[in-house]
């Protein structure tokens, strides 16, 4: 099937959908779809832009591949459904968040909030063959979230980049960091949180520069959902 982009990105990356890398995209996803189990599901690849619209970007947090196992991604980096277990990279950032702005460690996983608030969560690759890592790496989707970084980059207004680990760091020439404000640090992965992602500080430090561009802090307090679904789907969740 095809992959649409949701309505308010749709302008911004029309010419990079209509190239012949992401049709032959479009086609890999779909056979390994028809032969393997990829996650996330085909109606959540594009979660992540479809809860933060372009023209409400605040802030960019870049990830790399979507998580990999059971009912764990659903589109949006770091991110994981109601009713599952935080995986390592996402305890360690409410760790680093704790420490940082005294934010309580939430009893979920489920970030749309941040989203919400205009903290873009996106991964660099967008879908991954069950159980087997970076499995989908190379194959076009590194091309596609380029153009989403470049159309954020184009914007007037100004967007905090947030880049986590060397991968993402990689990603700076593409950001104009005289008008934008780039965050770097390690990775949040138990591989590398000790050694520059614990004590760097990245919330505290996004909402002293949002507040300096005269805007509104980021509320980065999960609030806890008192009715999980016990599967990881979308079971009514009360905050």
């Amino acid at each position: 099937m095809p992959l649409t982009v949701p309505p308010s990105w749709q302008a911004a990356l029309a010419a990079e959908v209509s190239k012949p890398y992401f049709r032959e995209l479009e086609a890999f996803v779909d056979a390994e779809r028809r032969v393997h189990q990829v996650f996330p599901p085909e109606e959540d690849v594009f979660t992540a832009l479809e809860a933060t619209p372009l023209d409400q970007v605040r802030v960019l947090i870049l990830g790399q591949d979507p998580y990999h196992d059971d009912r764990q991604a659903h589109g949006m980096a770091f991110s994981v459904r109601a009713g599952i277990k935080s995986p390592p990279s996402l305890v360690n950032i409410f760790s680093e968040l704790r420490d940082d702005l005294g934010c309580r460690v939430p009893n979920h996983g489920y970030l749309v909030p941040w989203a919400a608030q205009g903290v873009l969560l996106l991964n660099t690759v967008l879908t991954v063959r069950a159980h087997e890592p970076n499995s989908h790496k190379g194959k076009g989707w590194e091309k596609f979230t380029d153009s989403v970084l470049r159309a954020l980059n184009e914007r007037p207004a100004p967007v905090i980049f947030v880049l986590w680990g060397n991968p993402a760091q990689k990603k700076t020439p593409l950001i104009d960091t005289t008008r934008h404000t780039v965050i770097k640090s390690a990775h949040p992965s138990p591989l590398s949180a000790r050694n520059g992602f614990f004590g760097s500080r990245p919330f505290s430090q996004i909402n002293a520069r949002l507040t300096a561009l005269g805007g509104s802090a980021i509320d980065w307090q999960l609030p806890d959902i008192k009715t999980l679904d016990a599967v990881g789907g979308n079971a009514a969740k009360v905050w």
